[in-house]
């Protein structure tokens, strides 16, 4: 299993996680750089957010995004009309390009999901040429995401069976302090720096915050969607009371925070 996130629908990853995605997007762009003529992997595209912000960022001569999901390739290839952007299934851990064949490849909110996450930087080092720059972003789910963990902290305390899944959430591959700065400087990545991104997550209401994770998408959907109904009555009902937090409902926003990282490959 190369990938361990839970996709339902193309729509309804973007309604969980699409739209932050492309609000992330830009900052990480400008923390691990592009520039106008290089040929850029995008590995892990999802529905398109780095994608499709790349070319805005530079003026690019390529775009190869890969993702292993089937849904998320036939949502980017329908959403794509730029004759530069190529799209394709593919595994982030055996890549299927040539040694050295990109200048820069790139992983927005993917490598937390991929359980051999070394694997998945040693590839994109080795498809990299000496001198390029290879970066990725993950979410920091145990500090830098209240929402989800309001909704597993809830969870917690009603069901012995959330502790598991919250401590799987929290430490998914690559969101320890430091962890990913370690493994990248471990596949003899240089330079490797590594820093925080912020985004506000914001939302118009419960049903817009819940709606998507009630309908089984991501890891805490596919939790929700397992419960019985009795039990997936109360939770439902906790959550809310949670986000409401006894006001009307109505817009709520969520910090949400991010590890990014960056090094160079050798030999340049």
């Amino acid at each position: 299993m190369t990938s361990s996130f839970n996709v339902q629908s193309a729509a309804g990853y973007e309604q969980l996680m699409g739209r932050w995605s492309r609000r992330l997007a830009p900052s990480f762009i400008d923390f691990a750089g592009v520039a106008d003529g290089e040929r850029v992997l995008d590995v892990g595209c999802g529905t398109g957010s780095l994608t499709f912000a790349l070319p805005r960022a530079a003026d690019v001569s390529e775009i190869v995004a890969i993702d292993f999901s089937p849904v998320f390739v036939e949502a980017t290839i329908r959403a794509s009309s730029d004759p530069r952007i190529k799209v394709q299934q593919a595994d982030a851990c055996a890549l299927p390009f040539a040694d050295a064949s990109f200048d820069r490849a790139m992983a927005l909110l993917v490598l937390h999901f991929v359980p051999e996450s070394g694997k998945a930087v040693a590839e994109m080092r080795r498809v990299t040429r000496p001198g390029g720059v290879v970066s990725a972003v993950v979410w920091d789910h145990y500090g830098g995401m209240p929402g989800m963990r309001m909704v597993l902290d809830v969870a917690a305390m009603l069901d012995e069976k959330a502790d598991q899944v919250r401590s799987r959430y929290c430490f998914q591959p690559m969101m320890r302090p430091g962890e990913m700065i370690q493994n990248f400087a471990a596949h003899g990545l240089e330079r490797v720096e590594q820093t925080s991104l912020m985004i506000r997550m914001d939302y118009q209401s419960f049903e817009d915050f819940w709606q998507p994770i009630a309908a089984g998408e991501g890891p805490l959907g596919k939790y929700i969607g397992a419960l019985d109904s009795g039990q997936r009555a109360k939770i439902d009902a906790a959550v809310r009371a949670a986000y409401q937090a006894g006001q009307p409902d109505g817009p709520r926003s969520f910090a949400a925070v991010a590890w990014a990282c960056r090094g160079i490959v050798p030999g340049a």
